[in-house]
């Protein structure tokens, strides 16, 4: 594929010094210690990990495409220091201490990804300015004060505090500011510079790339690619929203689509405006999910989750013609009124990884020598990290803290065949749009729809 298409992937491809051009593909070797299926943000720091840990290990990494290809170069670039699925956790009494245990070491890993990249002189634009929820309308406040008071009840009230809307408006002049609840465990990125970055990393430490070489299926300590079969002691599936395309894992992670777009170069007037002086990641908390960042570049990237495609389908691009690219727009343009007439100059989409359990997990079959780690439901680029932690350990058989998180052995059941599963997500898309944009529109709550929205979500978590 020449390197004219990759800039389609992203703004952060399109920015990079140089776009990359995905190296042919090169003979794989019989045998190695360890073969990982995919070369993102999983991929990559199990191998970065493993190599730290032991470094005669034989590692081969396996990329269909580029480095970074999928959701690990198209992200909006929130390190966070929380994951999905965390709260069920923390509101369980019986899961409380587990939830504790594992926000923790998300919060940690905030700063252990910052560490990394100063040891290995990785320039991704960190800034650990910390995320903004907003409240949104003034019956969201509460609920936001009540998520920062179960925080505190847990033992983590240095996890994050409530702003009352006049702090919040300083630090996010936003059209509907009613408070926000502020975490600082979160940096802003550049994710395709870090996992860039992170691949020249494993290179100098001697883990053998193979871009350009997709997979047909992984089982029984062997890869199977379209010009061979590789053997392997240990195989590593970190493959995501591409989980489907390997034939014996078809529905084990379901493919959603996020829609991002960026903004021109804006003037420091209009920052001054906007606020977001630390580099601040935000959200308003409704349920179609919205994100953004202010860019190094003095851009703001904006991003929501879109939805699913019918038999689990998956593209190589989103074309910036798409007219879902259209609301996304005015959703930024209605939040921050001061962007009229400034340029949107990238449109772009990725796949993130839903297990059925809405949570990530990480799992190592030492007999088998199988692992499995993902499912991050769009917030995974801090999670990866500590999932590639995790998975070093356990393949190496060490005993650690973080080999007793809840995540391991988390394993979820297949999603249920189309079109139960189309059905099942475009119910959630429609009901959470009718819901927003009643509370947006009207500014209250939206009884009816909401309350189918709340009820379709508790039957399928």
């Amino acid at each position: 594929m020449p390197s004219a298409g990759l800039e389609r992937v992203s703004f952060w491809f399109d920015s990079l010094d140089a776009v990359p051009e995905p190296e042919a593909a090169a003979e794989l070797p019989a045998q190695v210690d360890v073969a990982i299926v995919g070369g993102g943000f999983t991929g990559l720091w199990t191998a970065y990990y493993l190599k730290c840990l032991e470094p005669s290990l034989d590692i081969a990494v396996l990329e269909a495409v580029t480095l970074g290809f999928g959701a690990s170069g198209r992200n909006g670039g929130w390190c966070m220091g929380m994951a999905a699925g965390v709260d069920d956790l923390l509101e369980d009494p019986v899961e409380r201490d587990a939830g504790v245990r594992l926000t923790r070491s998300m919060m940690k890993t905030v700063d252990e990804v910052a560490r990394v990249c100063q040891a290995e002189n990785i320039d991704c634009h960190y800034a650990k300015g910390g995320t903004l929820s907003v409240a949104y309308a003034p019956f969201a406040a509460p609920r936001l004060q009540r998520q920062v008071e179960g925080f505190a009840a847990c033992g983590l009230d240095d996890y994050c505090e409530w702003l009352p809307a006049e702090e919040s408006r300083r630090r996010i002049n936003c059209a509907r500011n009613h408070g926000a609840m502020y975490t600082p465990h979160c940096a802003a990125i550049h994710p395709a510079r870090l996992v860039r970055g992170l691949g020249e990393a494993v290179r100098r430490r001697g883990v053998r790339v193979f871009e350009s070489t997709p997979v047909v299926d992984v089982g029984g300590k062997r890869v199977t690619t379209a010009r061979r079969t590789l053997a392997a002691d240990a195989v590593i599936r970190a493959t995501e929203g591409y989980t489907d395309s390997l034939a014996s894992h078809k529905r084990r992670l379901l493919p959603l689509y996020s829609l991002m777009i960026a903004t021109e170069p804006l003037s420091q007037a209009v920052w001054d405006e906007i606020g977001l002086k630390q580099r601040e990641t935000f959200d308003d908390h409704r349920r179609i999910t919205i994100y953004g960042q202010r860019t190094a570049d003095g851009r703001l990237a904006f991003g929501g989750r879109e939805g699913y495609l019918f038999g689990s389908k998956r593209k190589s691009f989103v074309t910036a013609d798409e007219t879902r690219f259209d609301s996304l727009e005015a959703s930024l343009r209605q939040m921050f009124p001061v962007l009229e007439g400034h340029a949107i100059t990238h449109r772009w989409g990725g796949l993130m990884g839903v297990p059925t359990s809405w949570r990530p997990s990480v799992a190592f079959d030492r007999a088998a020598g199988f692992g499995t780690a993902g499912g991050y439901v769009g917030e995974g680029v801090g999670a990866s990290n500590l999932a590639g932690r995790i998975m070093a350990d356990l393949m190496l058989g060490r005993d650690s803290d973080i080999t007793h998180l809840p995540w391991v052995d988390d394993a979820s059941e297949r999603w249920p065949y189309e079109p139960l599963r189309w059905l099942g997500a475009s119910a959630m898309a429609f009901l959470g749009n009718q819901a927003d944009r009643v509370e947006l529109t009207q500014g209250r709550r939206s009884k009816f729809w909401g309350s189918l929205f709340a009820g379709l979500t508790r039957h399928i978590l």
